[in-house]
């Protein structure tokens, strides 16, 4: 069959949105692919005294100081013992019109999944183990479901914004 200028060639992937999916604890997570900057190994983490559990510490990425966020303990989880394959995910997000970048500690990165809106399910009203204002859907991929986070919720910790300006004076 030809293919002529009508016809749209790719009308459900304008609906599809891309997802990095990561293990963390035995259940698969996924962050929006426009958030995540980089991802790189689990190492070179400074502590820092007096932050909350969930916070790891700081790195240095290039000159920047950066928070590293332990997901499992922002969940309410023990903290993430380090594997072979713990890595962290550099996420940027917007505040106030500046762009923070912050680590995520993760048990493993699985892959960039194209998950259509058509498979995304609203976030359950009970039976996570996470708050629900932290999931933004639960697509489900190849029979199984990926929780879906809400970034912005997830790493609004009050005063992360200002954590590396801290660290700095």
């Amino acid at each position: 069959m030809k293919h002529t200028n009508k016809e749209p060639i790719a009308a459900a992937d304008t609906e599809a949105a891309q997802y990095l999916t990561f293990m963390l604890g035995g259940e698969a997570f996924g962050i929006g692919i426009m958030a995540v900057k980089e991802i790189i190994e689990f190492s070179g983490i400074t502590e820092v005294p007096m932050m909350p559990e969930s916070i790891r510490g700081v790195i240095n990425l290039r000159g920047a100081v950066v928070p590293v966020l332990d997901l499992a303990a922002r969940f309410g989880r023990p903290q993430t013992v380090p594997g072979k394959r713990t890595c962290i995910v550099i996420v940027e997000l917007e505040s106030d019109g500046e762009r923070q970048l912050t680590g995520v500690v993760v048990d493993a990165v699985s892959a960039v999944l194209d998950i259509p809106a058509t498979d995304i399910e609203p976030a359950p009203s009970f039976g996570t183990r996470i708050r629900g204002d932290f999931i933004a859907g639960m697509g489900k991929v190849n029979g199984k479901f990926v929780i879906l986070l809400n970034v912005d919720s997830v790493l609004a910790l009050e005063g992360l914004p200002d954590l590396a300006a801290e660290l700095l004076t």
